[in-house]
C-alpha cells in the first residue's frame, strides 16, 4: 500500500473513516479516564484524534463536511451520552439521520453543498440552447442548483435526480416547475438531455466523463461547477468568483 492515508480517506467507503475515528477518539477518552487524569485531559486528548485526522484529510482534499463530521463526531457523542436524559447508544441518532437524508450510496459522490444561485447565470454567452431545452441536474440536493439553472434558462425544461429521499421531496417543493425524481445519476441515461449540469468532486468527474462520452450526443454540453475534467479540453470557463470557475464541455468531447 503506497499510501496508506489516501487509502483511508478516499479508498475505504464513506462514513466507515469517520467511524474508525470516532472509536479510536472514545478508546483514547475511556483509556485517559482509567488512569484517574481529570476528565478535561481525557477529552482534550479524545478530541485531538479527530482534529488529527482532519488535518490529514484536508491534505487529501477530503470534502469540508467530512471534515466537519471527523472533528464534530466524538463531541457530540460524548454531549449526548454524558447527560442523565440519554442512554449511551443514542448518540448514534444523528449519524441513523444522516444516512437518511444522505444515503451511504450517494456519500462516495457530493457532499450537501448548495448551488449558489447566480453561479450559473452567464452560462447563456456560452452555451446557447432552444426555449424547451431539456437540462439535467445531476444530483440536485436541495434544488439550489435547479434555482441557478432557471435564472439562466428561463424557458427551459428542467430535471433533477436525487438519491436521497428526503432531499428530493425537499427539492421537489422548493422547485414545483421542475420535474425532481428519486433516482441514481449514474443509471439515469443522458442520451436525451441537452446540458448536464454537475456539482460533485474531483474523483467523480472521471465517471461523469466516461458516461457523457458514451451517452451525450454532439452539439450537447457538460457543465461542472467548480472541478474541471481534467481528461477534457474545456469549450469554455466561466469565472464565479476569484476562486470558484464553471467548466463547459460541448459534445463531441476533446481530449486535454
Amino acid at each position: 500500500m503506497k499510501d496508506p492515508i489516501d487509502f483511508f480517506f478516499n479508498k475505504l467507503r464513506w462514513p466507515l473513516p469517520a467511524l474508525l475515528v470516532w472509536a479510536v477518539a472514545w478508546c483514547v477518552y475511556l483509556l485517559v479516564l482509567q488512569g484517574d487524569l481529570p476528565a478535561a485531559i481525557a477529552l482534550g486528548l479524545a478530541s485531538l484524534c479527530g482534529a488529527g485526522a482532519s488535518a490529514l484529510g484536508l491534505k487529501k482534499q477530503v470534502s469540508l463536511a467530512r471534515i466537519f463530521a471527523l472533528v464534530l463526531g466524538f463531541p457530540v457523542s460524548l454531549w449526548l451520552s454524558g447527560t442523565t436524559h440519554f442512554p449511551y447508544w443514542l448518540w448514534l441518532l444523528p449519524l441513523l439521520l444522516a444516512l437518511w437524508i444522505y444515503p451511504m450510496h450517494a456519500w462516495r459522490d457530493a457532499p450537501i453543498f448548495p448551488t449558489p444561485l447566480h453561479a450559473l447565470k452567464d452560462l447563456t454567452a456560452h452555451a446557447s440552447l432552444s426555449a424547451q431545452a431539456l437540462i439535467l441536474d445531476a444530483g440536485c440536493g436541495a434544488g439550489d442548483g435547479l434555482k441557478a439553472l432557471r435564472l439562466a434558462y428561463p424557458e427551459a425544461r428542467l430535471v433533477g435526480i436525487e438519491f436521497s429521499r428526503p432531499l428530493q421531496w425537499l427539492a421537489r417543493l422548493r422547485c414545483p416547475w421542475a420535474m425532481v425524481r428519486l433516482g441514481d445519476i449514474w443509471q439515469e441515461p443522458w442520451a436525451g438531455y441537452d446540458m448536464v449540469y454537475f456539482f460533485q468532486r474531483p474523483e467523480t468527474m472521471p465517471r461523469a466523463v466516461a458516461k457523457a462520452r458514451a451517452e451525450m450526443k454532439p452539439g450537447t454540453w457538460l457543465v461542472s461547477l467548480e472541478f474541471m475534467a481534467l481528461e477534457l479540453k474545456p469549450t469554455a470557463v466561466v469565472a464565479v468568483n476569484a476562486k470558484r470557475n464553471v467548466w463547459l464541455y460541448q459534445a463531441p468531447f476533446i481530449d486535454a
